[in-house]
């Protein structure tokens, strides 16, 4: 590669890495905390301004402690002497509202400084899915998947935001990405650098535990695919002493990395928990287990937590029993018109058609529609033609089976409140495709093609132009676009809390002098702190609020389809918690006014 060549590509991945940092901070700078920043930015503070790890043990703390090391160079105050930190189990959110709200902090500038962490982890992951990429189908076509990530509206949204989500993604993809390294390639260099990957995944998200498992998948495939390969070339006698061998070796290469991984996990945890007094380290996780369906699992955990040594690790395994425990019972959300804590089980694939930018759609539609005909016509279903396939392609194919595992557990679980949770799979999703259509395009017909590809690519950047900054809230044609995405699912989907600060300004603009509006927010701001004297909490049970004199009524349409939506078989609802009096009085959908895209303000 000629040195302006080279030029040229480092120069392009920059200013594409730079747009998808503009983006980001811009709609940073607009929107107010999410419900899970709430928790997450006080909670990260704790790990690394005290070392104590008593806040969110139900999620690792690397993305968390990055978010806040910016704030160690601010004078915050920090409410430690609050019985929230002092006396309560896990009192996140009691303790974040007053760090954020309640404190004498700026909470603005917490916010944005917390976000620059997984901003810059954003970008990191687009660099290494070009880096990837460039390895798998050369340079100039690594820059297609790059391009549909970092313009991708999910990504963009939740790359800003303070949550283990961007970080779980990041993890398993460079885990996944060091591991195939290794497994080519047996050095030392790349037996550490796996098994550091694999450590770094594990404190993004405890959903990266699941690489244990599909590690050890993709080691059987590989060992057979090689095993296969060999045979003919062994002499029958030695069969047994090389492959046997072979087998051990392997092993003992995936217990150490996974070793090198859970050291990692260790000294991180050993740090964060240096000063959380282990009595009330115990005495918590304790608190925190005595539901735990498995109880000797949960015993153990508990006696680990008073062992000095073991206490790191206790911590660790506590956030992993928490989370198991979470995503078996589900999580009470709105989804096409229906309520329920049960989930469905075509809720990711549905949500994902609804919020995927639909030219993305397309390119994955041919790009499923050209492999499955490429291998009919190859007969490369054969024994002998996939064992050739996993020689060549073994990264390909691991990107597949992890797309289809992850996607497998992610739709059996009935906890369903994003698509954020299936973040992981997006990169190697775009990497595929770019692989697939780059076959098609080298086969014939190049020009036209390469035209068709290039208004998809368009579109695309058009979608994600268009709807800025509101990149949370996105829904695609199918969906009924951006405005009218609030009909088919909420919550991290559409509406995080991400708008209050726009009905600050809408009620500075909108709202008379010496008036209120009574508001029912969800999220991770506080109206009191922002409205101050102007606003008057609400709940549906309260009535109409004009009998109070307030004129103006603003709610989260998150909180309004859980108080609107059809209970599923088994669910139930207080009935003054349904907002009777305001579909008595208006169509609840047809609001006066728009906070953004997700608070909805009435007239009385």
């Amino acid at each position: 590669m000629s040195k302006s060549s080279s030029i040229i590509q480092y120069g392009l991945l920059g200013l594409i890495v730079a747009a998808a940092f503009i983006l980001m901070f811009n709609a940073s700078l607009k929107e107010s905390a999410t419900m899970d920043e709430l928790a997450h930015i006080p909670s990260g503070y704790g790990y690394v301004k005290y070392l104590d790890y008593r806040l969110n043990p139900e999620h690792p703390p690397l993305i968390k402690a990055l978010a806040a090391f910016p704030l160690l160079f601010q004078k915050l105050n920090f409410p430690v002497q609050n019985r929230y930190w002092q006396k309560d189990v896990n009192g996140q959110w009691a303790v974040g509202a007053q760090f954020l709200y309640e404190s004498g902090n700026n909470a603005d500038e917490i916010i944005q400084w917390s976000r620059l962490g997984p901003m810059l982890l954003t970008l990191l992951l687009a660099i290494f899915i070009y880096i990837w990429s460039k390895e798998l189908i050369g340079r100039w076509w690594a820059f297609l998947p790059t391009f549909l990530f970092v313009f991708s509206p999910t990504v963009l949204a939740h790359g800003h935001y303070v949550t283990t989500d961007i970080g779980a993604a990041l993890g398993i993809f460079i885990a996944l990405y060091y591991f195939i390294k290794f497994l080519f390639k047996n050095s030392r260099r790349n037996l550490i650098l796996a098994g550091l990957a694999f450590g770094v995944a594990q404190l993004m998200k405890f959903s990266a535990v699941l690489l244990i498992p599909f590690f050890v998948f993709l080691l059987t495939v590989f060992y057979i695919s090689k095993v296969y390969h060999d045979w003919n070339e062994t002499a029958p006698k030695a069969r047994l002493k090389r492959f046997s061998f072979r087998a051990v070796r392997y092993v003992k290469n995936l217990f150490l990395i996974f070793l090198i991984g859970y050291l990692l996990v260790y000294a991180a945890y050993f740090v964060f928990t240096i000063n959380y007094p282990i009595e009330k380290q115990k005495s918590d996780t304790e608190f925190i287990l005595s539901s735990f369906s498995v109880e000797q699992l949960a015993e153990i955990n508990v006696w680990m937590s008073g062992n000095k040594i073991l206490r790191p690790f206790a911590e660790y395994l506590l956030g992993v029993l928490m989370v198991a425990q979470r995503s078996g019972g589900g999580n009470t959300g709105y989804f096409m018109g229906e309520v329920s804590a049960s989930g469905w089980w075509y809720y990711f694939p549905a949500v994902f058609i609804l919020k995927e930018p639909l030219p993305s759609l397309i390119l994955i539609g041919l790009a499923l529609l050209l492999s499955i005909w490429q291998i009919l016509k190859s007969k490369s279903y054969k024994l002998k033609a996939v064992i050739n396939y996993l020689g060549l392609h073994f990264a390909e194919f691991s990107m597949i089976s992890f797309v289809v595992f992850y996607w497998a557990y992610s739709i059996k679980s009935p906890l369903n409140i994003g698509i954020r949770h299936i973040l992981p799979t997006i990169p190697f999703i775009y990497i595929l495709i770019a692989s697939a259509f780059k076959k098609w395009i080298n086969s014939g017909a190049t020009v036209i093609k390469s035209l068709l590809v290039a208004v998809l690519i368009i579109w695309y950047v058009g979608e994600t132009i268009f709807v800025a900054p509101n990149y949370l809230s996105y829904f695609n044609e199918i969906g009924g676009g951006t405005k009218n995405g609030y009909q088919y699912v909420v919550d991290s989907n559409y509406d995080w809390g991400q708008d209050l600060k726009r009905l600050k300004d809408w009620t500075d603009k909108n709202l008379p002098a010496g008036r209120q509006i009574a508001v029912d927010y969800f999220g991770g701001g506080n109206p009191k702190y922002y409205l101050g004297d102007k606003v008057e909490y609400w709940q549906s049970a309260k009535g109409n609020p004009k009998y109070e004199g307030i004129d103006w009524f603003a709610i989260s349409i998150n909180n309004l389809q859980g108080a609107l939506g059809q209970l599923h078989p088994g669910q139930s609802r207080n009935p003054e918690d349904e907002y009777g009096w305001l579909k008595e009085f208006r169509n609840p959908y047809q609001p006066d006014a728009k906070a953004g895209t997700s608070i909805f303000i009435y007239k009385l």
